[in-house]
């Protein structure tokens, strides 16, 4: 019971800090990660808390009557075979996609991430998994992090995976309203300016919140997303991507080049680096946020309706694919190139 209000205490002093604080994948040149709780920029901290990571329920449980959640982690770079120079080796890892919030029960993240309603309920959403605000458990594979913050997803509003127009985005409704922080704004006409300088936050490899900054548009032509230098990486899906000006969401992060490669001596694997053009790798796609008519009602491009199963050009014709189907490689399955990845 001591340890109980003991970690009732400090949770508490945490809370209060960040909000005393509102008050106040690959790599492209050099790598701008950073944690969010050591950005420079005010106005982007408060806009991470926002963002949310999605979580398998298999890796959560409640704790101490329902006050805490325990949630089970493990290290990132035995997890993704890393080299042990690598950043953030020995970080803990616990989801899989990222997710921000575009109204007080309404969340935004990419299509690949939500396959179907299994995968809604399977999943929860947790926010300020942040090092900064997350407990240690004490145990070396386990944190704690207040129940508060952690949601269900209720149901899925509209989902688009295109074969055809690589269009992917989920809008999903939250178990409940999200009632300590705001939702984020985004655009909601016209596009982005292809000088626009960007941002991103969100849970690489499902790392605790990062943001990068210092990332540019290559391409803006497509009318489903933008193309961009962006630091990202498996776990980002679903990221948040900022107009650095103006502060509101231009997209979703979707899909990018090969994260990691083999070291050129050693039996791991090291972040794959680009030139910062882009020019020696494919960029990191960003479908554009106007795309949800939820969200931005009469922007959203034609694209030729598909059949809710795909066909396989290398299967007989009586052979149907579904999309909730788990073992197909959807990643790949979506992607024009044959060595290919999706954040």
């Amino acid at each position: 019971m001591k340890l109980l209000f003991a970690l009732m205490a400090i949770f508490s002093f945490l809370s209060q800090m960040a909000q005393a604080e509102l008050q106040l994948e690959v790599l492209y040149g050099p790598d701008n990660r950073h944690h969010i709780e050591e950005s420079p920029a005010p106005n982007f901290k408060i806009l991470s808390l926002s963002t949310a990571m999605m979580i398998h329920e298999d890796k959560i449980e409640s704790a101490f009557d329902g006050v805490l959640t325990k949630i089970y982690t493990e290290k990132l770079g035995p997890a993704y075979y890393l080299c042990s120079e690598e950043r953030y080796h020995n970080e803990i890892i616990a989801g899989k996609c990222s997710g921000f919030l575009v109204g007080p029960d309404l969340l935004v993240t990419a299509g690949h991430c939500i396959t179907g309603e299994s995968s809604c309920k399977n999943n929860k959403w947790v926010f300020d998994f942040r090092n900064d605000l997350i407990l240690d458990s004490g145990e070396k594979d386990s944190v704690y992090v207040g129940s508060n913050n952690v949601y269900g997803c209720k149901e899925v509003i509209n989902r688009k995976y295109s074969t055809e127009s690589k269009n992917d985005f989920a809008l999903i409704r939250l178990d409940r309203p999200v009632l300590d922080r705001s939702p984020l704004r985004f655009r909601t006409e016209g596009k982005i300016e292809v000088d626009a300088q960007l941002v991103m936050i969100g849970h690489p490899l499902g790392l605790s919140s990062k943001i990068s900054y210092k990332a540019n548009i290559l391409k803006n032509d497509n009318p489903f997303f933008f193309k961009t230098n962006l630091d990202s990486f498996l776990g980002n899906s679903g990221s948040a991507v900022f107009n650095k000006i103006t502060g509101i969401v231009e997209g979703i992060l979707v899909r990018g080049e090969l994260d990691f490669e083999q070291h050129d001596e050693m039996d791991c694997e090291v972040v794959k680096v680009c030139s910062e053009d882009g020019e020696d790798c494919k960029g990191e796609d960003v479908t554009r946020i106007t795309v949800i008519p939820e969200l931005v009602p009469g922007m959203t491009p034609n694209e030729p309706e598909i059949d809710p199963f795909l066909w396989d050009d290398d299967l007989d014709t009586d052979d149907i694919i579904s999309e909730d189907d788990e073992s197909i490689d959807w990643d790949c399955y979506f992607s024009d190139d044959e060595d290919c990845d999706i954040d």
